[in-house]
């Protein structure tokens, strides 16, 4: 494998084995906003975990139909194929 390994790349601690970057390999910018950025970072957050438990009722609202129409499908499938086998 040529070049630095995904470790290497993202490794913040300074002393790569490979002998790769000193200091890391990870940029942090920063907005000098102190106080903006972080009503800025709460409102980001919060609109995140609403759209993530939107997003989970939803797909468990999905699971549950899936469920039951797949439970449906099979009783159905083992009714015919019932009635097909006991006919005597």
């Amino acid at each position: 494998m040529n070049g630095a390994s995904w470790a290497d790349q993202w490794d913040n601690s300074g002393d790569s084995a490979k002998g790769g970057r000193n200091g890391g390999g990870a940029i942090v910018r920063s907005d000098g906003g102190g106080a903006a950025s972080n009503t800025n970072t709460a409102k980001y957050k919060e609109k995140l975990g609403q759209g993530l438990d939107k997003t989970k009722t939803v797909a468990s609202s999905g699971f549950k139909k899936l469920k039951n129409g797949s439970a449906l499908g099979f009783r159905w499938v083992k009714d015919k194929y019932h009635k097909t086998t006991n006919k005597h």
